[in-house]
């Protein structure tokens, strides 16, 4: 791709070939499909004032660089001094934790694993951990996302009262009892989240668009199933947490009103228990982009409204496409002036909106486009957004619009440099992907 002229022919060569709806009647969209495709979408009435309020001067920034430090057992460790506030934010991902390594008979262990994290420990029992958090005003919470490689845990609070709120997280990390009687309560509420799940056309959607995209590979999964949640037991989520719960694969960022070098000391007494695990990291092939059109229909017969997503499997994060990328997919998607809203909202009025996103990780995901319309006006709807991928893909973006796109990424880039919790994710994703040292200082330019 050739950003600075506007040109993103290349990633858009496979992209639109997988196409995902749900809708009342097939039969109804199928005929005109592929009529009404070379139908070209006019120009937008809508007025670019192109004034967004960024100053060249956020052109050159120069962010914060945390503190680094290697523990004894392993652990990386980032800190971020900020005393402006009297706040602490703390992150903490253990890598080759997360759902993407879960065996395909345990759909869901490396999530359940984390959220009975904080239901009890050798020392305090699910009630008294939430009370504790609740009167030091503290918040806490660890979660695997599916497809993620990475289990977060994640905690913030008052610096007056960081050591008793911390100590807590780091009773929940190395000392998790999983006990049966909260095990069998998240069981059931997970069981009931899925008969609800499955009763929402967006959770449809994305479960046969993953597995359309995504084949064989564990990214498909979106979510447990019944079977996977009656497997669950206390001694899987044991043996998953004594395994794959390894320092030498975690990275534990802090930011906030703390002394890095008193507080890297005090780190070592804390976490010293946690001790490396021999569990390897085997990944899956990457994923496969998708060489021909494919439609795939969940039938919802009385269904007054179309939810659609098309797209295809594209980059890894440490791609060299990947910032191009960002401009790319705000352009025709990322937002309220993009190609997509103007065109399908604005113009035509099928929708109340429709917008565009891309996953990229350490393995390539998929840019992914959509959005619920009204089911009478589905095919012309998807002639318009085969129409500005072709745009995008074809036709090099008009300097005045490339610009005014790369300002709003710059200005939303800049507003996040007030949050030192984001900083600190910055600093983290920087680390994960080996991106050069002064990644972060030269992506706004």
């Amino acid at each position: 791709m050739d950003m600075a002229n506007g040109n993103f022919t290349g990633v858009f060569g496979k992209l639109g070939r997988f196409l995902i709806f749900t809708a009342g009647m097939l039969a109804t969209i199928a005929p005109l499909l592929y009529s009404q495709e070379s139908v070209s979408t006019p120009l937008s009435k809508v007025e670019r004032k192109n004034k967004a309020p960024v100053s060249r001067e956020i052109l050159r920034v120069k962010l914060p660089k945390p503190i680094e430090s290697k523990l004894k057992n392993g652990l990386t460790v980032l800190i971020l001094e900020d005393h402006r506030a009297p706040f602490v934010n703390v992150q903490l991902y253990v890598g080759g934790a997360g759902a993407l390594f879960e065996p395909s008979g345990m759909i869901g262990l490396a999530n359940a694993t984390a959220q009975m994290l904080r239901e009890g420990t050798q020392s305090r029992s699910s009630v008294q951990i939430a009370e504790e958090i609740d009167r030091l005003g503290a918040s806490l919470g660890a979660g695997a996302s599916f497809g993620s490689p990475d289990v977060v845990l994640s905690a913030s609070g008052l610096s007056d009262n960081f050591d008793e709120w911390f100590s807590v997280a780091v009773d929940i990390l190395l000392h998790p009892s999983f006990p049966a009687t909260e095990l069998e309560k998240l069981k059931q509420r997970q069981r009931v989240q899925l008969r609800e799940q499955r009763s929402a056309s967006g959770f449809l959607l994305s479960e046969r668009f993953n597995r359309a995209v995504y084949g064989e590979h564990p990214a498909a999964r979106v979510a447990p199933t019944l079977q996977s949640i009656d497997h669950l037991s206390r001694d899987a989520l044991i043996k998953w947490h004594r395994e794959r719960y390894a320092p030498q694969r975690a990275i534990l960022g802090i930011a906030g009103d703390v002394r890095a070098t008193a507080l890297i000391a005090k780190l070592e007494k804390q976490l010293a228990r946690w001790q490396p695990s021999e569990a390897k990291e085997t990944w899956p092939r990457d994923p496969v982009a998708a060489s021909e059109r494919k439609i795939l229909l969940v039938n919802r017969p009385d269904s007054v409204q179309t939810t659609l997503a098309l797209g295809n499997i594209a980059i890894r994060r440490s791609s060299p496409d990947y910032i191009p990328m960002v401009v790319m997919n705000h352009v025709i998607g990322g937002g309220a002036s993009s190609r997509l809203f103007l065109n399908l909202r604005e113009e035509k009025g099928y929708t109340y909106g429709v917008y565009s996103d891309f996953s990229a990780a350490r393995y390539p995901g998929p840019w992914r486009a959509g959005g619920s319309l009204r089911t009478e006006v589905t095919a012309g709807a998807l002639t318009e957004f085969f129409n500005e991928i072709r745009r995008i893909r074809d036709e090099k973006v008009p300097a005045a619009e490339l610009e005014a796109n790369k300002r709003s990424i710059v200005a939303s880039f800049a507003l996040s440099l007030e949050q030192p919790a984001r900083v600190l994710g910055f600093a983290i994703t920087q680390k994960q992907y080996g991106l050069p040292a002064d990644y972060w200082d030269s992506y706004p330019a």
